[in-house]
Parts: C-alpha cells; sequence; structure tokens
C-alpha cells in the first residue's frame, strides 16, 4: 500500500494532507514541507494535531484542552489514566548535574531507572544515558564501549563514566532546529516540543555528545511498564519520528525531587541541584574540587560536571 493512500481521521490522503498543511502554514517553512517518511498510517496527525501552535505560544485554555484530548489519548491506548502536568521553571533555579567517576561503578541502574521513569520505548529499546566503560589511564571515548556484559561491571581495570544530555548552556542542537522544536528554558534543561518536531535529526548530528535519539519504529511500551505521572515537555509518551533525550526529569526535580537516575545510584556518584544557590551541594563541589566538562574545546558550556575522587 502506497503512503498516498493513507487516510487521517479527517479523510485526507497523506499526500493532500501534507500539501494543504503547507498552505495553510506556510509561516512554519520547513516544518509544514513534510510529514516524517517514517509515519504509518495510525501516526498521520489529524489536521488538529498538525495545525497546534508551538507549544510556547499556546494559552493556558489551549494547554488544558491539549493536555486533556492527549490524557484521553494515554486511556484508550494504553488502559491507563494519565496525568499530563505543565511544570514550570523556578526564579532563580538553574539546575546542574555532578557525577564523580571515583565511584561510578558501571552497573547501569541509572540507564533502567531513567526508561522506567521517562516512558521509553521498550522495543526497540531507547536509552539516554551511556555508560562508557574505559581503560584506566585514558579518557578517549572513541575507544570505550557501553555495551559491556553485566558481569565486567565494577572491573578494577576500567573506570565507567555515564554520558547523557549535558544541558549545554551553549547548546548546538538548538541553533540547528529548523522550526524550533527545542530550546533552552530559564532553569537551563533543553526541551522538545514533540508535537512541533519534525524529524530533521539535524539536532542529533549538531549534539557532540550523541545526546539524542531519534524514534526510527513506533515506540512500544505496555501498560505495566507506564509510569502516568507525565509532563508535556518530558516523558509523555513519544511518537514515530520525532526526536527525545534527557530532561533532568524535570517532571520530578521541578518539584523538588532528584532525577531517577540520582536516586538509584548505590554508590553516590550522582549529585544534583541548583549552581546558583551557593549553599547547595552541586555549587559547592563545582567551587572547591577539580571538575572538568567534556568537549570543553567546543564552547557548549555544559552543566554536566565530572569529578574524581572517592
Amino acid at each position: 500500500m502506497s503512503g498516498d493512500s493513507y487516510k487521517n481521521n479527517s479523510g485526507l490522503s497523506r499526500r493532500d494532507f501534507v500539501a494543504g498543511a503547507a498552505v495553510t502554514l506556510a509561516s512554519v517553512g520547513a516544518g509544514a514541507a513534510a510529514l516524517s517518511p517514517l509515519m504509518d498510517a495510525e501516526e498521520v496527525p489529524t489536521a488538529e494535531e498538525f495545525i497546534q501552535k508551538h507549544y510556547r505560544q499556546l494559552t493556558p485554555e489551549d494547554k488544558k484542552e491539549i493536555f486533556a484530548r492527549l490524557e484521553a489519548e494515554i486511556d484508550e491506548k494504553y488502559g491507563v489514566q494519565a496525568t499530563i502536568d505543565d511544570p514550570r521553571p523556578m526564579n532563580g533555579v538553574e539546575f546542574a548535574y555532578v557525577l564523580n567517576i571515583g565511584r561510578c561503578i558501571g552497573c547501569r541502574r541509572c540507564v533502567y531507572a531513567c526508561m522506567e521513569e521517562n516512558n521509553q520505548s521498550r522495543d526497540p529499546q531507547i536509552q539516554y544515558i551511556r555508560v562508557m566503560k574505559l581503560k584506566k589511564g585514558s579518557i578517549d571515548l572513541d575507544t570505550s564501549t557501553h555495551d559491556y556484559p553485566e558481569n565486567e561491571a565494577a572491573d578494577p581495570n576500567y573506570f565507567y563514566m555515564p554520558v547523557q544530555c549535558q544541558q549545554c548552556r551553549n547548546p548546538p542542537c538548538v541553533k540547528v532546529c529548523p522550526v524550533k522544536a527545542t530550546w533552552k528554558e530559564k532553569d537551563g534543561i533543553i526541551v522538545i516540543d514533540y508535537n512541533w518536531c519534525i524529524g530533521c535529526r539535524y539536532c542529533e548530528a549538531a549534539c557532540p555528545y550523541h545526546a539524542r535519539r531519534f524514534n526510527w519504529a513506533k515506540p512500544k511500551l505496555s501498560k505495566e511498564d507506564l509510569n502516568p505521572d507525565m509532563a508535556y515537555l518530558s516523558n509523555r509518551p513519544r511518537m514515530l519520528g520525532v526526536m527525545e533525550k534527557c530532561t533532568f526529569c524535570l517532571q520530578r526535580t521541578r518539584k523538588g525531587r532528584y532525577p531517577a537516575c540520582l536516586e538509584v545510584c548505590p554508590t553516590g556518584a550522582r549529585k544534583f541541584g541548583n549552581i546558583r544557590d551557593p549553599e547547595s551541594e552541586v555549587r559547592k563541589i563545582v567551587e572547591n574540587e577539580r571538575v572538568f566538562v567534556l568537549k570543553q574545546e567546543l564552547g557548549t558550556l555544559p552543566k554536566f560536571y565530572y569529578v574524581f575522587a572517592k
């Protein structure tokens, strides 16, 4: 069956819908040029969904209507009553992460806690965190591996370095997005509007940390695995053909909780907090310890810091 024979909920063919949307949404530019070629019939959006304004342009009333619609869709698809929230950045807060490589044992509990919290696809499996295994005496990520067997964790001849979104102050991924579907919030978290993303993958190519993930296949998530506590800009279920990434668990951290990856770390290797607060643990570590960031020479100014300490 050709893509042109697919019908959306408005009865339009895929070709007619895209052509009509390109005229109606001329101001979107590249975003109206194409829906993702990976979409199947079920993924073709309705006219209402496609014409949805950019998240940052929505009124509170618009958001309530959209959240209610998404909650109803989740209930219909998964049989789960989810709550989609919209926690906003707090004044005077800029989140930062510190990871102590000297304590990380490579157990990858953070990887799976992140998946559970953020409703990542289980098949194909999407992971935001890569735990790099490096030979002691070297910090060459190009020669490291992140797919080592579980029984090779805590090898005394290696050290382990989790890598995820660095939440850059100067994020190259934001600069290249042609439709402004990704941006930096005032608390420093880089977010994505999944309904606005066109799946061009420019942000993935621009990120020097391999932190973004593209949904090549329709994400699969069981009812039992679904976390019903969601936020619009973080862990609500994603679609085929869009990008996703770590958001410092904003559905938790903007409510005063720690990221899921930190809570499960058995060695206390992870620290998180408000770097603008002079009394916060992360601020004191950055000021008093010998810290480094990945690929400093690129000028991305990450807010994810590493230390070597016992």
